[in-house]
């Protein structure tokens, strides 16, 4: 087979086989980078403070280039609008978030957006927000999800910070993110103690389809060279069959040929 394989055409395919497969190899390669996507990605400058109404509009989806920003924001906090989110932990011990609705200075439709004030151990007696025009500094974060119902929780204590269950509980337009304020400027004459919250770690997920086409294409580099094997293999075997069919030929000629002779030699000595 190898005498066949050495031939200058099963050659010249082979040499197409390589080029093939290294293209397919190529194209596995872009679809195994492409079936990792990353979550949640910060981008460089997330800790370098931005006014909040430059890189975010409300109602609008957060994206990861304004997910975690640090923000500033200048406004006021809405009167009876703060409520505790429960199941919060600082410093290793469970306790509420103090949340309230904060009316930002040059949103397009004088939206609020929710602001953590700080973290109490209990959920009642932590003070109101103070009042009048207000500076703060603090992470942007996307709203959380609504929390799981029905539930049995005090009167002004929620599960989770969702932006869709304060609109409706404030009756107000609203930024769907939330402000988690690191000044203690929200704090002040509470309580409470000011919250940090850092970048969201960055996570990552498997497309599976583009894992499926990577692997797709390995099958099809593996196949050029089994197609080339098969038809070396099938070229050799056919070669060995036309020898053979040969040998039979010849063969059979020969005893012809020698039938033919002795024939002829006894017809010779009959006539004599």
């Amino acid at each position: 087979m190898m005498a066949t394989a050495r031939q200058p055409k099963w050659i010249a395919l082979l040499i197409l086989a390589l080029v093939l497969a290294s293209v397919f190899v190529v194209l596995s390669a872009w679809q195994f980078d492409q079936s990792r996507t990353e979550r949640g990605q910060t981008p460089a400058d997330t800790e370098t403070p931005v006014e909040l109404t430059a890189i975010y509009e409300p109602g609008r989806a957060m994206t990861t280039a304004q997910a975690d920003r640090i923000v500033t924001l200048t406004g006021r906090f809405e009167e009876g609008t703060q409520v505790m989110i429960a199941d919060r932990l600082f410093n290793g011990e469970n306790g509420y978030w103090a949340v309230a609705a904060f009316a930002v200075d040059g949103a397009p439709g004088g939206e609020v957006i929710p602001v953590v004030r700080g973290w109490s151990e209990t959920y009642d007696d932590v003070g109101e927000p103070p009042s009048g025009q207000l500076s703060l500094q603090g992470r942007l974060l996307p709203t959380e999800a609504p929390g799981p119902g029905p539930r049995e929780m005090p009167a002004g204590v929620l599960p989770t910070l969702s932006v869709a269950e304060l609109i409706n509980l404030w009756d107000t337009d609203s930024y769907s993110g939330f402000v988690v304020d690191f000044t203690g400027t929200a704090a002040e004459g509470s309580p409470l103690e000011t919250v940090w919250v850092g970048p969201q770690p960055e996570d990552s997920e498997i497309n599976w389809l583009n894992l499926f086409y990577a692997l797709e294409w390995i099958v099809f580099a593996a196949f050029a060279f089994y197609l080339w094997w098969r038809m070396v293999k099938d070229a050799h075997l056919r070669q060995l069959e036309e020898e053979r069919l040969d040998r039979e030929w010849e063969e059979q000629w020969r005893a012809e040929q020698l039938r033919k002779r002795r024939l002829a030699e006894r017809t010779t000595d009959d006539d004599q």
